[in-house]
């Protein structure tokens, strides 16, 4: 089954139009091909932290992409297509203008999902690719750009799960304001991810986990740059396996660089340079406290290119099949 799906969030808006096939064997997960997968970095969530309005050149190119999306929609001749909001449209108060002129453009509602939700797509769209877990237990944390969900699970399924609001956009524009940015800034920005951990431990039992497994722009970024690619390669950040070291200091050093200097990194995506530090120290401090939190039973952690993106393709295809 052919099937179109869109995610909206802070920083970007993604597309994939993929096939979906009903797995061979009982148990075993659907197959979720690329026919297109495309981001705009868009910036969406610009200022929502502080205003909790979405600014109208936020809009527009929002918009834009949009356009850009339905036209492909068109030319691949899908007509199964589910959208979703994520934080920034979460907390803005003007939400309605955005769900009426992606209405107008696309013809598809979409839809302002919860942190849960969020966090239960992020987890079905990397489990169906990052290989089975066994026995244990998965902890999928999909760095955003307003948000970042942490969500545990096992072969089973998803069996807690907690969208706090920390991202890279949102504790960028809290608190790094030089460039690059200054001790002190850093360490309120990790005073926030360690108040989020604690907010997470309260309905996520973190310290069962077995494996960590890290989601979206931000993560992949700096598992590329740990990895010394010299160009964004997706197929050899899958499933790279880091230890929690080199994630610090991955972190450290693209924190440290100025705008200019990650604009010219080979593998950094036009319109993230800017909130990079942030996602990295996001992503860094975050696997430091799973570290800690499991008295050292996890000392790595893996990268997956496949995220929610891949869930709401998978709910596109399930819905289809129950009409």
């Amino acid at each position: 089954m052919r099937v179109g799906a869109i995610d909206c969030g802070t920083n970007s808006i993604r597309l994939l139009i993929a096939d979906v096939t009903k797995a061979s064997s009982e148990g075993e997960p659907s197959v979720v091909t690329d026919v297109v997968r495309e981001m705009r970095v868009v910036r969406l969530g610009a200022g929502v932290d502080a205003t909790g309005w979405l600014a109208q050149d936020s809009l527009d190119r929002t918009f834009a992409a949009a356009e850009e999306y339905a036209q492909l929609i068109k030319k691949h001749k899908v007509k199964h297509v589910r959208m979703v909001a994520t934080s920034a449209t979460r907390d803005a108060g003007n939400r309605h203008a955005f769900v009426e002129g992606i209405n107008q453009r696309l013809g598809v509602v979409p839809e302002v999902i919860s942190g849960s939700e969020e966090a239960e797509l992020s987890f079905r769209g990397a489990a169906a690719t990052i290989g089975p877990v066994g026995e244990g237990r998965d902890l999928v944390v999909d760095v955003g750009g307003g948000s970042t969900e942490f969500v545990l699970g096992d072969a089973s399924g998803v069996l807690a799960s907690r969208s706090v609001n920390i991202g890279c956009v949102r504790l960028t524009e809290r608190h790094l304001s030089s460039n690059p940015p200054t001790d002190g800034q850093v360490r309120m920005l990790l005073g926030d991810v360690d108040v989020a951990v604690t907010t997470v431990l309260e309905a996520v039992p973190m310290r069962t986990t077995t494996r960590l497994v890290g989601v979206a722009g931000s993560v992949t970024t700096l598992t590329a740059y740990a990895l010394g690619l010299s160009e964004y390669d997706a197929e050899r950040i899958h499933g790279s396996e880091l230890s929690i070291d080199a994630v610090s200091s991955a972190a450290e050093a693209l924190t440290r660089m100025t705008r200019a200097q990650r604009a010219e990194l080979g593998i950094m995506h036009a319109g993230r340079a800017d909130v990079i530090g942030a996602g990295a120290q996001i992503w860094a401090r975050i696997a430091e406290r799973v570290a800690e939190i499991t008295d050292g039973a996890v000392t790595t952690c893996l990268a997956s290119e496949h995220d929610i993106l891949d869930g709401i393709a998978l709910s596109v295809a399930e819905a289809r099949k129950r009409t």
